[in-house]
């Protein structure tokens, strides 16, 4: 009877921390397999895609880790699906648990420590609970924690296997006893090539109990397995922690993996929990909270989750639109998705995750400046899609990896706003002004000289993309006068001599204008409906066009031109700008729209738009938040860093706090008109 109350005690603690959870905005339950779309818990190293199935992953992300998209070894990059080893199987008395025996399935996404948790009745012999992490702290391994509560005497056979993706190539595993002295290791290793044997890959598995370890067997090597009787009422935990490598990171990944898995069996459950969670209680000290939204709190706190998930401090990777939860959303390639959308909240709250963007762009300068000279142009052109070469990645029949040269502007600004955040001028003279100079001096080349004086760009493709081949597309203009005078700032904070052509290039552009004064979006536009913003953002992020006349006029112009089915960014863009003139309602109208239409069940996971079924779509995260920071917040990235500016409360919120905002970690407020800041 003692145990039984003991056991409900438990069940009951555990139901009221949910709830408590659920109530803050910190976790998302879900209660039905129908219509299931994955969320991923990531490091921004690895990526464990979580399916509706018991203990079931999707499929495993090696960021940075690439090969050909084809068998034949031709097309372009693709990111690498790794090896499964978070494949798990129970026998209950001899019978396999499965979707069929079991009722009483949910799901919970708990945001705050970063875990996947999955619970079940299996047959009315037992509760399970599992959950699933990519350790924060150990970023090469994830880590699969059950517990079982016995509802009677049973026997339990848990059985652990690898599973490959079909693509994957040589594939091998082995049972094998790791001993040093009288410690015995049990692990299970699995070695596989990337699809053109481009990538060695590499997995170690062990299993971890607490108290008396049990004794690992393996029947015919085909997995690694433990079974041991429960008593009625008697929780039993284990955790299986698995490592996975690749040649791209290490010269040995089999013997590397074996390495890591030792380290985790040589630590206990807790302690590997404890340094989890350690490192996402630092990351949340930056966070958005708001008051009297649940919801909303939920879907924000969703998206600026998944940024936190898809990018590491101090990996040097980039982050692709769809973070770690997806190889085929654009082959894991990095776009202007990067510098332009999700960026910009990274930088705000956690600039040294922001530091990894900038990282990655820095160790590819070499191949962009290769690139520019191939094209007959000065300075560095980086690639529309770029992977771990840093070479184009975008296929050769589609135009932007040609013509899409706005990213190359888009990266300069992301270095320059860079030091104005952090004013880390030893870094500027290293790093940041290297990629500037050569930034301006590939506009300096790129730009062509008019007989009145002007300049042009001609032949591009620009952020609307339904327009290929314009001359001087308005975005693509104003991203490279922005970039020629951040150059000459740069220039000017370490004392160096700035090329007077950027100025003179910056200076001169050419914008059209219609009738009415509105900014035409490339010289022969003629009212055509547009993918995604592209005059507005000369307005935001770019602050070239501030005067509020001038901004309404293009947001009324062009908002009703944006496709229905366009990329979810633009409605966030049309969010800031209609915060910036004080339009609290339409702000909040077109915050809604950047994402509501795209959420998909169970989790909210986000789409691309609102008749995609792609998520989850980090890009979009990072418009939402954006709206949020930059909006609502009134924060604005400056030279003289982050500050703050009319911030606008939507009506529904009863508060909106932004905490741990720049490197000072500063706390912002926002309340009703009216109200003082608390």
């Amino acid at each position: 009877m003692k145990q039984m109350l003991t056991i409900a005690l438990l069940c009951l603690c555990s139901v009221l921390a949910v709830q408590g959870q659920e109530a803050e905005g910190w976790s998302i339950t879900a209660h039905s397999q129908e219509n299931y779309n994955g969320v991923m818990v990531a490091n921004g190293r690895i990526g464990i895609v979580s399916g509706s199935g018991l203990f079931d992953v999707s499929e495993i992300i090696l960021n940075g880790v690439y090969d050909k998209e084809d068998d034949r070894g031709e097309g372009v990059s693709r990111i690498v699906r790794g090896p499964n080893f978070a494949q798990l199987t129970l026998k209950i008395d001899g019978e396999t648990v499965s979707e069929s025996s079991i009722t009483d399935w949910e799901q919970t996404l708990n945001m705050k420590k970063a875990y996947l948790e999955t619970s079940f009745s299996a047959g009315g012999k037992a509760f399970v609970k599992s959950s699933l992490r990519a350790l924060r702290q150990l970023p090469y391994m994830g880590l699969l924690q059950v517990e079982i509560i016995p509802r009677k005497d049973i026997v339990l056979e848990v059985s652990s296997t690898t599973a490959f993706p079909a693509e994957l190539k040589k594939t091998s595993t082995a049972y094998k006893v790791l001993q040093d002295g009288s410690i015995r290791m049990p692990v299970y290793v699995s070695q596989a090539q990337s699809r053109t044997k481009m990538q060695d890959l590499a997995t170690c598995t062990g299993f971890l109990f607490e108290g008396v370890p049990q004794e690992i067997y393996a029947p015919e090597a085909q997995g690694m397995n433990f079974q041991l009787k429960l008593t009625k009422d008697v929780p039993f935990r284990f955790a299986l922690v698995g490592a996975i490598c690749s040649s791209k990171d290490f010269a040995s990944p089999r013997a590397e993996a074996e390495r890591m898995t030792v380290f985790a069996l040589r630590s206990t459950i807790q302690e590997l929990l404890d340094g989890h969670e350690r490192e996402w209680e630092r990351l949340w000290q930056s966070d958005i909270v708001i008051e009297g939204d649940i919801e909303a709190q939920k879907d924000v706190r969703l998206a600026l989750y998944s940024l936190y998930s898809s990018v590491g401090e101090n990996t040097r990777l980039g982050i692709p639109p769809m973070g770690l939860s997806s190889t085929t959303g654009y082959n894991g390639h990095v776009f202007w998705d990067m510098e332009i959308w999700m960026y910009p909240p990274l930088l705000a709250l956690n600039p040294a995750m922001a530091r990894s963007c900038v990282d990655y762009r820095y160790d590819r300068l070499a191949k962009a400046c290769q690139k520019a000279y191939s094209y007959g142009y000065e300075g560095c052109m980086f690639p529309w899609e770029s992977d771990d070469t840093g070479e184009e990645a975008t296929p050769t029949w589609c135009l932007t990896g040609t013509f899409e040269h706005h990213i190359t502007a888009d990266v300069g600004i992301a270095f320059w706003n860079y030091y104005c955040v952090t004013k880390d001028i030893d870094w500027l003279r290293d790093e940041g002004y290297p990629v500037l100079k050569n930034v301006a001096d590939f506009w300096v080349s790129r730009a062509v000289r008019n007989a009145d004086g002007s300049y042009s760009i001609n032949n591009v493709v620009g952020a609307n993309e339904f327009a290929p081949n314009v001359d001087d597309n308005a975005f693509t203009n104003g991203s490279a006068k922005y970039v020629l005078a951040c150059a000459v700032k740069a220039a000017k904070e370490l004392g160096e001599k700035a090329n007077p052509s950027w100025t003179t290039v910056s200076d001169n552009l050419r914008f059209h204008y219609d009738d009415n004064g509105v900014l035409k979006e490339n010289s022969n536009y003629q009212g055509e409906i547009i993918k995604q913003a592209d005059v507005n953002l000369l307005s935001y992020p770019l602050d070239i066009i501030s005067d509020k006349e001038t901004i309404e006029a293009n947001l009324v112009y062009y908002a009703p031109k944006i496709h229905e089915n366009g990329p979810a960014m633009g409605n966030a863009i049309l969010s800031v700008l209609y915060a910036k003139l004080g339009d609290k309602k339409k702000a909040y109208e077109y915050f809604q729209k950047s994402y509501l239409p795209n959420k998909r069940p169970p989790f909210g996971a986000l789409s691309e738009s609102a008749y995609s079924n792609n998520p989850y779509f980090c890009t979009g995260a990072g418009g939402l938040l954006q709206a949020v920071l930059f909006g609502f917040g009134g924060l604005h990235l400056t030279e003289n860093g982050i500050i703050q500016k009319e911030p606008l409360l939507p009506d529904a919120w009863k508060s909106l706090t932004l905490k741990g905002v720049g490197k000072d970690k500063k706390n912002y407020v926002i309340l009703p008109a009216g109200k003082r800041s608390r």
